[in-house]
Order: structure tokens, then sequence, then C-alpha cells
């Protein structure tokens, strides 16, 4: 069994009277594809917040390859390989795709956007910058206008735009909201090719994808784990198909 990479331990946070964390403890392997999936209200988005950094927990820790990283900004969590895409599309849309990974690049380096101008002409950041379009499937659209791509093409480049921090979690949530079937296969071959290669938390309602990529699913209903296992030991799960009312997961 490969070591944690990621681990929450009791983290709990409420809003108001809400409980949207209760006590969540989760663990993530090197390498492998964990999806959380739940109902709508279950607390995913929550708990997203607060392993990338972006909500701070009432109570529990998140610890990152072994440190405790709870009280550390989302921004300083992605410096140190901890990268979100989210469940509306981030994107920087009056930019070619090319540019909106060359800025990724950039970041990462921790240059100034100050001197984009300047920083449009460098090969050292072209060049990475359109090899990573190539692993997401975008070489041939790398000048297009970020708006003018298709819905399913704007959530490749933000997981291109990920990719380029040289994340070692990404964190992606609800990446095939919104698309049509096609486009859902698609992103499914993608993430596919990243299996194994990169750590990846899913955060996703389409259940066939779910089922295609992960390794391990955790099931969270009204801010708590009810199930973590298999996607074979949580389509056998009592609980689960009853907290899903045995729709989606009976299949």
């Amino acid at each position: 069994m490969t070591s944690p990479i990621l681990e929450a331990r009791g983290l709990t946070k409420a809003f108001g009277a809400l409980r949207a964390s209760d006590g969540i403890d989760l663990e993530v392997r090197e390498g492998e594809t964990h999806a959380i999936i739940g109902p709508n209200g279950a607390g995913k988005t929550t708990l997203i917040g607060q392993l990338a950094g972006g909500i701070r927990p009432d109570r529990g820790e998140v610890r990152f390859e072994g440190e405790d990283v709870t009280g550390l900004p989302a921004a300083i969590r992605a410096r140190r390989g901890l990268a979100r895409s989210f469940q509306i599309t981030s994107i920087y849309a009056d930019f070619s795709a090319l540019e909106n990974v060359m800025l990724a690049v950039q970041a990462r380096a921790g240059h100034s956007f100050r001197f984009w101008a300047r920083a449009r002409d460098d090969a050292s950041l072209r060049s990475p910058a359109r090899a990573i379009l190539d692993e997401v499937g975008l070489g041939g659209r790398a000048d297009a206008i970020a708006a003018n791509l298709a819905h399913g093409e704007q959530r490749a480049l933000e997981i291109a735009m990920a990719l380029a921090c040289a994340p070692r979690l990404l964190l992606l949530d609800e990446p095939v909201a919104g698309m049509g079937a096609e486009e859902t296969q698609r992103m499914i071959a993608l993430l596919s090719t990243l299996k194994g290669g990169k750590t990846i938390i899913l955060v996703e309602h389409d259940m066939d994808a779910v089922f295609s990529l992960a390794d391990r699913i955790s099931v969270l209903v009204y801010g708590r784990i009810i199930a973590t296992g298999s996607p074979a030991e949580i389509r056998a799960n009592s609980e689960v198909r009853r907290a899903y009312l045995g729709e989606d997961l009976a299949r």
C-alpha cells in the first residue's frame, strides 16, 4: 500500500447552524484517483475548499506530504504542489489557449505578470505550454481565443493550466459539469491518461466518470463520510445505495 500524500483528520466546519463538515477523516494515497461523491448539499464543495486552503476548518487538520498545512492559504498550498480546478471554468477568456497556459507556466516560475508583453515571446514559457496543450488534446487549438473554445475544450484548458503548475496533487471539482455525452467521454479519456502519473481528487456527480476513473471512492452525506472503498465495494454498499436512493449506483 502506498503512503498517503494527503490526509484530513477531524475536519469540522459550520456555517451558522449548518455543519457542512462533521469530523471528516480522509486519506488519499499517492498515485491514486480518489473520487468524492455525494448528493447535493452533502458538503463536497466545503470539503474541497478546506483541502485546497480556501476555507479554514473550525477544527481538525490537513496534512500534505506529511506536513500540517491547515493554516496555509491556498496560494502557498498551490506552490507546494496542490492545484485545484473549479466547478465553474476559470480561464482568461480574452487570451489564446497558449497564452493561458503560458501564464500558468510563468506563475509556476514565480515571475511577475507585469512583464507579460515581453513574456509572450519567451520560448521558456511557450515551449512547455505547447507541450502541455498537446498533452490535453488542444495542440491544434493553441492560437484560438479561450472564449471561442467549446465548453469541453475550456475545461481541458483549465486542466492544462493546472498541469502547468507541476502539481503533486490535482483537485478536480466536477470536470464534466455541463458537458454533453461526447464531451464527457473526451474528458474521461483525458483524465484516464493522467491516472497513475498524477494523484487526483475527483469531485463529480457523473457516475459514469466516477466509476470509469476512480481507484477508490469516498461517499459524503450530510457532512460525514459514510463509506470509502473500491468502485465495486461502493456499488455493493447498502448504506450508500440508500443515500442515493438506489438510482445511479445500482447500474
